[in-house]
């Protein structure tokens, strides 16, 4: 297609223009070209016509397709899987790669319809920001849209582009409900697809939308049809008198090569290494406690049922997340930050607490907002959320910054003692035992049943002293064994 150019111009510099050979037709200062015109049978002269742009219009131009900027001061990144391979067709928001860096996965998508005429990286590279990804060829696009994307588009921050991004693993949804999210300003990692393979559909967004604002939205009248995903086949244990087998988890045989191998850091364990460098600069001071769960486990007992029909499931993590903010209130220093130059604290308003989590990535630290804020139901419910997301390697960077203390259930897996390590910038940090069931005298002397936890706590010993982290403990056991004391404080 020919190129057209379009100018606006003054009177007297149109006057100069007029009699210029290549122009032969004017309508209200602009100009169209003869050779657009004999192109163009249907354009006749004097017949009005807008443009918008002053661009120049290329037809089978090849854009560079550059990493951008994701944010948290990132200059390279892993790539972890492409969805696709050259040859493909793109279009606008359908997912290209996924990379991953020291802080989380972040699924890039299309800016263009196009064609994938190459790809510049092999899975585990480490790409560059601001450097080439892949190329994509479009049938026409403008010759300055290589730096920026194309205006006519729908306006998106690069906040909520990038928001909309950060996935665990590919984004499975499609363009139609991407905008959708867009257009609620929705953060697709927040929401858990029911589709298959864990699509994204238009009812999940419906649904997450109802929920944030507590209105029923109807759902639309052709609603996206996806097949639903294989259901697993169940065997009853018993039939008739035959008892037949439980099927156990296939366990991967180990095989032993016999040689060394070298591998380079990536993803979250360049994340470890890069925290607990910072953090061997802190000096930790350790203390340790027992907890009497006796009460809490005959009050969760109560709760579970309650807390079922809404939904939710009652784990212990609510209770203690909620003790250690009611604490915080009374010990603010254990929730501030020091900064660099060890000049200044800063106390942090939020009680943005951090649940240290075991996922196939690695070691992540999700937190939950505000806690403070919150109910201990409302606090299973974003545990719920959290872990869901966690499963699936869909945690985003809102997830997993901006904590202020943190709690590690190690006793999850087994253990009783530990010595965390604080995550800077936090002051504080606490690690959870397994629950056992131990003999323990009661007020009378005699041997009883009960519910024994043990605790670590590890604390910046620059600005907190052995009595401060002592008195928080103190309370904050005093709330766990006496799980109605916190009717107290609650608002």
């Amino acid at each position: 297609m020919a190129a057209v150019t379009v100018l606006r111009c003054s009177g007297r510099f149109m006057g100069r223009l007029i009699c210029a050979p290549q122009f032969r037709s004017c309508t209200r200062g602009r100009f169209i070209r003869s050779d657009y015109i004999l192109n163009k049978p249907s354009l006749k002269i004097g017949q009005q016509r807008r443009f918008f742009r002053n661009t120049p219009v290329a037809a089978g131009q090849v854009l560079q397709f550059k990493l951008s900027d994701i944010g948290e001061g990132i200059t390279e990144v892993t790539v972890k899987e492409w969805y696709v391979k050259e040859g493909d067709t793109v279009s606008q928001f359908d997912s290209i790669c996924e990379v991953q860096s020291d802080k989380a996965s972040v699924t890039i998508t299309s800016r263009y319809d196009g064609v994938i005429s190459k790809l510049y990286y092999n899975v585990d590279d480490t790409a560059i920001v601001g450097k080439p990804l892949v190329d994509i060829e479009t049938e026409a696009v403008k010759v300055g849209a290589l730096e920026e994307d194309v205006l006519e588009a729908p306006a998106v921050s690069h906040d909520e582009h990038t928001h909309q991004e950060i996935k665990g693993q590919k984004t499975m949804a499609t363009p139609a409900v991407r905008r959708l999210a867009m257009e609620n300003n929705i953060k697709l990692s927040e929401v858990v697809g029911t589709g298959r393979d864990g699509r994204i559909l238009k009812e999940d967004i419906l649904n997450y939308l109802s929920k944030q604002t507590g209105a029923i939205l109807p759902l639309s009248p052709t609603p996206e049809i996806v097949p639903p995903p294989p259901q697993a086949r169940t065997v009853p244990l018993q039939q008739k008198d035959k008892t037949l087998p439980v099927a156990k988890p296939a366990v991967t045989k180990p095989v032993f090569t016999g040689k060394d191998r070298t591998e380079p850091l990536k993803g979250f364990h360049k994340a470890m290494v890069k925290t607990m460098s910072a953090a061997l600069k802190i000096p930790h001071f350790g203390y340790c406690d027992e907890i009497d769960l006796t009460q809490l486990a005959q009050l969760r007992e109560e709760l579970k049922s309650m807390a079922e029909s809404r939904g939710v499931r009652l784990s212990y993590m609510p209770f203690f997340i909620k003790a250690a903010s009611l604490g915080l209130l009374h010990y603010p220093i254990l929730n501030a930050s020091l900064d660099d130059s060890c000049q200044n604290i800063t106390y942090k308003a939020s009680h943005n607490i951090g649940l240290a989590m075991d996922t196939q990535q690695g070691l992540i630290v999700p937190n939950v907002k505000n806690v403070q804020m919150l109910s201990i139901f409302d606090i299973a419910a974003e545990l719920n959320r959290l872990q869901t997301l966690g499963a699936t390697g869909q945690l985003g960077t809102n997830e997993l910054t901006g904590g202020t203390f943190t709690i590690s259930n190690i006793g999850s897996i087994g253990g009783t003692y530990a010595k965390p390590v604080i995550l800077p910038p936090e002051v504080a940090i606490g690690a959870l035992g397994k629950i056992q069931a131990l003999p323990r005298f009661n007020a009378k002397d005699e041997v009883v049943k009960a519910h024994i936890m043990n605790v670590s706590w590890s604390a910046d010993h620059r600005i907190i002293d052995g009595a401060t982290m002592s008195r928080f403990s103190n309370l904050w056991k005093s709330y766990l064994e006496n799980p109605a004391s916190m009717l107290m404080d609650l608002k």
